[in-house]
């Protein structure tokens, strides 16, 4: 079977993780590196990870997600960050692109105004950042069940306090939390799903 059709059909959300086994910093980037290939509106890349590895910040962030036991047994937890649209960033973002060819200055200029003139309010804004970190999460996973590793996404978590104890940027939502790491004995096996026939409408 193909890899990512098995890491997809094979996937959990694990609650129990192995805390003797920690990851290396270098696997901690290479996973991050990896969601960064997630698709975005415009490639504007409007997000950012972070990851809570040390045991002090893994205590703090343990409290903010009302004591769930995972943020301490896994190895790593990022925190995924949406980020609201910014023309000016995406500028700056486009100019690998055109230096590289894959793009012309006209056409980078132009992504750049739709940026500019699309996301005027704050709940276009607000959407657009939820939907980026919600891809780069998803990338996360299948990168995580590619090294071999369990996560779980997670949306229990106070997210006004943690965007003030982990000095989140006023342009930034906590989109939720991934715990990534060995997994422990006792997980359940990925859960049925709806028929296909149930869910998909074809026209």
């Amino acid at each position: 079977m193909n890899a990512i059709i098995a890491g997809i059909t094979t996937r959990i959300s694990a609650n129990r993780f192995d805390p003797a086994r920690p990851l290396p910093d270098t696997q901690i980037r290479d996973l991050a590196e990896l969601a960064t290939r997630a698709p975005t509106a415009y490639n504007l890349q409007n997000w950012r990870l972070i990851a809570v590895r040390s045991a002090p910040a893994k205590a703090r962030l343990r409290e903010i997600a009302h004591g769930q036991r995972k943020v301490s047994e896994a190895a790593v937890v990022y925190i995924l960050c949406g980020q609201a649209p910014s023309h000016r960033a995406l500028a700056e973002r486009l100019r690998p692109s055109v230096a590289a060819g894959i793009m012309t200055p006209e056409t980078a200029a132009a992504w750049t105004h739709a940026v500019r003139d699309g996301y005027g309010d704050a709940q276009a804004q607000r959407d657009e950042a939820i939907r980026s970190a919600s891809l780069a999460a998803g990338f996360l996973i299948f990168a995580a069940q590619a090294h071999g590793l369990a996560s779980c996404p997670m949306v229990g978590f106070d997210a006004e306090r943690l965007a003030r104890e982990f000095a989140l940027a006023p342009d930034e939502v906590p989109v939720m939390l991934l715990a990534v790491g060995h997994a422990g004995a006792g997980n359940w096996p990925q859960k049925p799903r709806l028929p296909v026939a149930q869910i998909l409408t074809t026209l």
